[in-house]
């Protein structure tokens, strides 16, 4: 490990953390010839930038000294465009720093301004903030960052089209001029450049990775499917995958808002994140991730700046994104430090054109396949259930005594059925999903049944008090069914959904058992009732009788009319000649 310019504190601190190697954009900042001098960084997200100033910073605020002087107005500040980003910066300067003394404070929009300031007058070595924050503070006069020896801008180009340039120069020109200043951004557009000519002094250029655009830690897939299937294919993604924790990607709120209902009535643990939610919440829904209570985050773009969750494997982008820049931006968010990661594009039919131009764009070669298959996910259950904690940790006493209890009063075979049963319920059920490239020409219709498809065995109807005209859709009925009635997949039969209702079909062995379940949350829900006879519910017109069953004349007596030349179209053209002919009689 390189130790040139980094204080014996912070190298400590780093070999707790098992830092072995320093990343590349890490070395390049901790050399002799970028000492104490102004740094323009290209680095991209998940290079340990952080950490990367962090140690670039050191020399600087310690001037020599093995701990930090007694806090008073801030040494440095930096600044970042999110909430989240600069609140991930403290905790990261809080190990890194933490045999310095330094006191590092975070000031950000959505967090008790109040409290803040109490912060800010008890003293402080670091603050870390978002730029409107920090703006209000110097203000109000809370802030005082006029000895401040060093301002970061992390993120810089996100700042700036976050449209913060106007916050950004007055915190810059409320600094000293013979401060340094660290400029990180993962790309140098024309307002980077002249932000950086007029705030930089004989700065240092660094771009870390020798500008690859992509991420070597990433492997990249795209996934063919039909439009009206790529809400199963991410469920398929996830169940085949398994990630510890995964991202997904839509582009708007309703989506987000969507996807995340979707997940969570197939049993998925799955927070979502986007801009309307407040900090409180946000905060509540990043914990949820970092504690392994929820495993999954859906997200729009704008809402995931910044984050940074803890063995994050896995990225879906269930939307393609709108540029290249966002699509790595977004896949950036795994593969970090070092570790390796998955960024999986799914490419409906009709965008497939578009896929393969942000692919080309971000010079990266994507392995395309269709999505995982039930069968191939059922395979991989069947494999993975050996690994099953409920198999593997010891058994204590009481489960022995348990175990024994059992073996006396049961076959093995129907324990290992029971224990099966079990292991199975905890998982979320496969989608029934097609590969567009191979062997099927047309999409499925929604909410139908393909014309061939035979259903064995006897079934009962029932009848749902919402359809198309409440969005109602299988992706969400079926699961919803399952739950409420208490059966699997497999007991469900067509579904069929018409403007205001829907008429679903259940094995007739379990109708018993799914109506009463079904009836439990009819209060307060979908309103699930039994078709006890489906075509009284539905009558046909009665076809027109024949002549001779009207009981008047037969065909044959009756007297033969003469079809005349077609009249006028009905219409304005017949009611106006009704009105004239009314008119004349009145005459």
């Amino acid at each position: 490990m390189t130790k040139t310019t980094i204080p014996p504190q912070l190298a400590a601190a780093l070999a707790a953390r098992d830092y072995t190697d320093l990343t590349p954009v890490q070395t390049a900042v901790v050399a002799k010839e970028a000492a104490d001098r102004d740094l323009l960084v290209s680095a991209q997200t998940g290079s340990g930038k952080t950490v990367a100033y962090g140690l670039a910073l050191a020399t600087t605020l310690l001037d020599g000294a093995e701990r930090m002087g007694p806090p008073a107005d801030p040494l440095a500040l930096i600044v970042a465009p999110t909430r989240e980003l600069a609140l991930q910066v403290q905790r990261e300067f809080q190990w890194l720093y933490a045999e310095t003394g330094a006191r590092i404070v975070a000031c950000v929009g959505g967090m008790d301004a109040r409290r803040e300031r109490r912060l800010l007058e008890e003293g402080v070595h670091i603050v870390v903030g978002t730029p409107g924050r920090l703006r209000d503070h110097i203000e109000r006069g809370a802030l005082a960052p006029f000895e401040a020896r060093a301002v970061v801008l992390d993120e810089a180009d996100e700042m700036l089209d976050l449209g913060f340039r106007d916050d950004l120069e007055f915190i810059l020109n409320a600094t000293p001029e013979n401060r340094r200043t660290l400029l990180f951004s993962a790309t140098l557009p024309a307002g980077i450049v002249t932000l950086a000519k007029r705030y930089q002094h004989d700065a240092l250029r660094i771009e870390a990775g020798g500008g690859e655009r992509g991420h070597q830690d990433i492997a990249y897939r795209a996934i063919r499917v039909f439009p009206n299937e790529a809400e199963h294919a991410v469920v398929n993604l996830l169940r085949q995958l398994d990630p510890q924790t995964a991202i997904i990607f839509a582009n708007t709120r309703n989506a987000v808002r969507h996807l995340h209902a979707t997940l969570v009535e197939r049993g998925f643990s799955a927070v979502f994140l986007s801009g309307e939610l407040g900090q409180h919440e946000r905060n509540l829904a990043l914990q949820s991730l970092r504690d392994g209570r929820a495993r999954i985050c859906i997200a729009t773009d704008v809402a995931a700046r910044g984050i940074d969750l803890p063995n994050l494997a896995l990225v879906i982008h269930a939307e393609l994104p709108h540029d290249a820049e966002v699509m790595q931006h977004r896949s950036g968010r795994t593969g970090r430090a070092g570790n390796k990661g998955v960024s999986v594009l799914v490419v409906p039919t009709n965008r497939r054109r578009r896929a393969e131009s942000l692919l080309a764009e971000a010079g990266i070669r994507a392995e395309w396949s269709g999505p995982p298959t039930a069968e191939e996910i059922r395979a991989l259950d069947r494999e993975r259930i050996f690994a099953d904690p409920v198999l593997t940790v010891a058994a204590d006493e009481e489960d022995s005594q348990i175990a024994e209890l059992l073996m006396q009063r049961r076959s093995a075979e129907e324990i290992a059925v029971a224990l099966a049963r079990v292991l199975r319920s905890r998982l979320p059920e496969p989608e029934e999903v097609s590969d567009p490239g191979h062997g099927r020409a047309t999409a499925p219709i929604k909410g139908r049944e393909p014309r061939d498809m035979q259903v064995s065995g006897d079934m009962a109807w029932f009848r749902l008090d919402v359809g198309r005209s409440n969005r109602a859709d299988p992706k969400w009925l079926l699961p919803m069914l399952c739950r409420r009635g208490g059966v699997t997949r497999q007991d469900i039969g067509a579904i069929r959904i018409n403007d205001t209702t829907t008429e679903v079909q259940v094995a007739a062995s379990v109708a018993e058992k799914f109506i009463i379940n079904a009836r439990k949350g009819n209060a307060d829900d979908v309103h699930i009732a039994p078709i006890e006879e489906r075509h009284e519910e539905r009558p046909r017109r009665p076809a027109p009788r024949r002549d001779d069953e009207r009981g008047d004349k037969p065909a044959g007596d009756r007297p033969f009319r003469k079809r005349g030349p077609p009249g006028p179209p009905r219409g304005k053209a017949e009611r106006g000649g009704f009105k004239h002919r009314k008119n004349r009689e009145r005459r």
